[in-house]
């Protein structure tokens, strides 16, 4: 019988022992400029960007004009662009507890700042790889919040959790390309302000696997794009919609390829490494606003002659959700420090533990809420049922648990065989 213990545990996090996870003095004025915004702004707008829904019909994707007033407010108070520490000045780490924060109220606070996605990961990619053209064109209108964009990799007929597997065609025709295919869940492409597509296919498919595909840039209004359908999610429709495009004899210049031919593979790990520990910041932001909900509602409601706070088994509940959501946001911490000190590489696998670790406990922390609101849980009167849906689906979206599991378990079994 073994007793190998393996002494390189630490290794999935470089000098983890002697990173300082607090952020930055310039992280926590922020953080409390936001949190005033929020209470002052955000949260108060929410109404009035449910009520344009329920008028216009959920199918409707025009803007709520409150969506354009806290842009205004936020970018007047500086609170703008802070996804990206090329325009912010903020780490990574200083970031996560801010993307934390816009997750209090996910249909609004993320855009109000201009750090929703896929917009901040389609900003960061042609901010890492544009050309001076294509930044000009595409990345400055984004960073000023004039358009929006979508990302289209996803696609219906082939199992996406492995993007080698897309069979989108680019093909080179003289000075042109030539874009044939399907996608679906290109989140952004039902917004009236959707300008501009990133698009993944494959340019050379006798290239080694990881080296067949490249990304595009691909106006909407382009001839051959055709916005298929808007998917709902648990039978709930975005205001910017997941849509289902059809790319027919789609005719880019040759100048809108994003990097280089066969360079697609790389550019979107490089897209979704600082965009995973965003989106589950912003999901701990509902796991925290669900818990709020529920321990109010546990001091409302009397049942059986007494508060249901005074009740034991929500009290475990109470406490299960606080020691969950701890946990969560230092693993998250610690994946977007090493991003800061290491790169995306070498946090690979705590990046991936954050999203598969806490999808799960906001999960359960929602669920909970549900439970203790009791029939108002699963109605629209509180917005438990469409913050549960969003987040099971986060358990897909940016990769799935299981794909996730699939790296951290290599990585711990690298590890061992040193």
């Amino acid at each position: 019988m073994s007793h190998h213990v393996n002494t390189t545990a630490l290794d999935a996090a470089p000098d983890v022992a002697s990173m300082d996870l607090r952020p930055s003095p310039r992280g926590l004025e922020l953080r409390e400029q936001l949190v005033e915004f929020m209470h002052s702004h955000v949260f108060p707008g929410e109404h009035a960007y449910e009520e344009y829904r329920r008028q216009v019909g959920p199918e409707d994707s025009t803007v709520p004009p409150v969506v354009e007033e806290l842009k205004a407010e936020a970018r007047r108070r500086g609170l703008w662009n802070l996804f990206l520490p090329a325009e912010s000045g903020i780490s990574q780490l200083d970031y996560a507890g801010l993307a934390e924060i816009t997750g209090w109220s996910l249909h609004l606070a993320p855009e109000a700042t201009n750090g929703q996605a896929p917009d901040t990961g389609n900003m960061e990619l042609l901010h890492m790889f544009g050309t001076t053209a294509q930044k000009k064109q595409w990345l400055e209108p984004l960073l000023d919040g004039e358009i929006r964009s979508g990302f289209s990799m996803t696609e219906k007929h082939v199992a996406s959790s492995d993007a080698t597997n897309i069979e989108t065609s680019i093909v080179r025709d003289g000075d042109e390309y030539v874009i044939n295919g399907r996608k679906w869940w290109t989140s952004g492409g039902a917004d009236p302000r959707c300008r501009i597509l990133i698009v993944m296919g494959k340019t050379d498919v006798d290239a080694e696997r990881h080296r067949q595909q490249s990304m595009i840039l691909v106006p909407i209004d382009t001839p051959g794009v055709t916005v298929v359908r808007d998917v709902p999610v648990f039978g709930r429709h975005d205001q910017h919609g997941h849509v289902e495009i059809d790319y027919t004899d789609v005719r880019v210049p040759a100048t809108n390829l994003l990097g280089e031919e066969g360079s697609g593979f790389a550019l979107a790990q490089a897209r979704l490494g600082p965009g995973r520990i965003h989106h589950t910041m912003r999901a701990l932001g509902a796991a925290e606003r669900a818990l709020g909900l529920l321990t109010a509602r546990a001091q409302e409601r009397v049942a059986f002659g007494k508060p249901l706070a005074e009740q034991g088994v929500v009290q475990q509940q109470i406490a299960e959700s606080r020691i969950a959501i701890d946990q969560a946001r230092l693993l998250c911490r610690l994946a977007a420090k090493t991003i800061d000190e290491h790169g995306n590489k070498a946090a690979a696998s705590l990046v991936s533990a954050a999203k598969v670790a806490v999808p799960r406990i906001t999960l359960e922390v929602i669920d909970r809420a549900i439970q203790v609101h009791g029939g108002a849980g699963v109605s629209d009167d509180v917005p438990l049922a469409a913050m549960y849906g969003w987040h099971r689906a986060m358990r897909i979206f940016d990769g799935p648990d299981e794909v996730h599991l699939r790296t951290i378990a290599r990585h711990e079994l690298r590890k061992a065989a040193r």
